[in-house]
């Protein structure tokens, strides 16, 4: 291997929008991230419906499901 080629590993605080925070190795001086393990449905088992510019409403009355 050559050396001086590899990018520095650290130890940093990685913060999820949560508020979750832990620690991993990484080149990146700071982490934020939108979703993690807490958060995330897959892991939680809650399913969370993100809605953008009404799409879910006009599903629901394109295929006539009501609430």
């Amino acid at each position: 291997m050559k050396a001086d080629i590899h990018p520095q590993l650290h130890l940093v605080t990685a913060v999820c929008a949560c508020g979750n925070t832990f620690e991993v190795h990484s080149t990146q001086d700071d982490i934020r991230l939108e979703i993690c393990n807490e958060c995330h449905p897959f892991f939680t088992g809650k399913q969370k419906l993100i809605d953008s510019a009404g799409r879910v409403e006009r599903f629901q009355r394109r295929y006539g499901m009501k609430k």
